[in-house]
């Protein structure tokens, strides 16, 4: 999927640093994700949902606000109101050189951000937020032994997630006058809130005060058992899934074309970003991803190809068989193919190595031995298997 390094400047003239990960097709609509305190646009459950959002056709612009990640200003300088001025400028980079955001996401503190930001973006018609707290003052807790020390110097040196910040009282005195409750009453958006029962930092109860006080349409998604950092891939992918299936509702685009073309049987598209290993593929009708595992530098958020493989062999297997069955009138409650592939010593030549795939047929509710052996027979027929055992000629172009 393709991926774009981006600089822009918020309203201070500090160059932000961001990333603009697109589909392989144009984009559905734009996102903006916000991330956590004192987090960066890097954090892996940040670029699992950016890339996760790309497959159902989402293009997703995260960035690091100022004073994080790679982007210029000092922290120390920086607030909750700073966080806001910089998703507008973000927003406001987007509609200038690609299209107006239509999606804001945001992880904690990020979260209560999007929300007072998507006040100030007339193009946002939907917003999610992920572990978000009932109001910017709940980060107060993670420096609360040195609030007294800020109030009588003016600053003082905190240790957020094992890293040193510098925080001082403008900081505390933004985020103490900022009213959640008076913002969700002027969000006139579909609300999405996700939130986890077992989060230790930011507690479900916040969840709780922010879903009362929002106006419909709004929901909630429980993230039972997951983590406030999202630590667990399959929570962050399960996020993203959730947020595309609910967005098509009200994220609205005229001209989106989920496919970049109709293609003759047998054609596929796949397109590769400039970064990592995952690549889109579009079979004109049908679009997917595959990716390889994160021991080989992957971010594993799809199939290797060499499982793509073994599928097209054992879904065709099951379909010819089916058919077959079909045709018979035999009664099969189902059919079961498993698929393992290797590297084996060939015994002609112990220089050389030839690919084994071993195939096991499970046929449910069928007894008669016979018709097993008749249907391990008509499995080899099946046209996945014709073509890999047959003579295939690769013909490779450039365009």
């Amino acid at each position: 999927m393709p991926s774009k390094k981006i600089t822009l400047q918020n309203k201070s003239g500090f160059s932000l640093s961001a990333k603009l990960e697109l589909p392989a097709t144009p984009p559905r609509a734009f996102a903006i994700f916000a991330h956590c305190f004192t987090c960066t646009k890097n954090l892996s459950a940040v670029r699992n949902i950016a890339k996760t959002l790309n497959l159902s056709g989402f293009g997703v612009l995260r960035f690091d606000f100022t004073g994080l990640g790679d982007s210029e200003g000092d922290f120390a300088d920086t607030n909750f109101s700073s966080n806001v001025e910089d998703l507008v400028a973000v927003s406001e980079f987007l509609e200038q050189e690609y299209e107006a955001p239509k999606l804001l996401i945001g992880h904690s503190l990020g979260g209560a951000a999007v929300l007072f930001a998507s006040l100030q973006i007339p193009s946002i018609e939907a917003i999610a937020t992920i572990g978000a707290p009932y109001g910017p003052d709940h980060v107060q807790h993670l420096f609360e032994s040195s609030i007294e020390k800020i109030e009588s110097e003016g600053s003082a040196e905190v240790k957020i997630g094992g890293r040193p910040f510098k925080v001082k009282k403008q900081f505390l005195d933004d985020i103490n006058n900022k009213s959640i409750k008076e913002t969700l009453e002027s969000v006139n958006k579909a609300l999405l809130i996700f939130h986890s029962p077992q989060d230790m930092t930011v507690t479900i109860d916040n969840a709780r005060k922010m879903y009362q006080a929002a106006k419909h349409p709004k929901s909630f998604v429980s993230l039972d058992g997951a983590d406030h950092l999202l630590s667990d891939k399959k929570d962050s992918i399960y996020v993203a899934e959730v947020i595309a299936s609910w967005a098509t509702r009200y994220v609205h685009h005229a001209d989106y074309n989920p496919y970049s073309q109709k293609y003759d049987f047998g054609k596929v598209k796949v397109t590769l970003g400039p970064t990592g290993f995952a690549s889109q593929i579009d079979t004109g009708e049908h679009l997917f991803i595959a990716d390889e595992p994160t021991t080989i530098g992957g971010d594993d958020l799809g199939p290797t190809p060499y499982d793509l493989l073994l599928s097209s062999l054992g879904a065709c297997t099951a379909m010819t068989l089916r058919m077959y069955t079909n045709r018979k009138e035999w009664d099969l409650d189902g059919i079961e193919v498993l698929l393992d592939h290797r590297k084996e010593e060939d015994p002609n030549d112990p220089k050389q190595k030839i690919d084994i795939i071993e195939r096991t047929i499970k046929f449910k509710g069928l007894e008669d031995e016979e018709k097993k052996k008749r249907l391990l027979q008509i499995a080899e027929k099946c046209p996945v298997h014709k073509t890999l055992t047959s003579t295939t000629k690769i013909i490779t172009k450039n365009i």
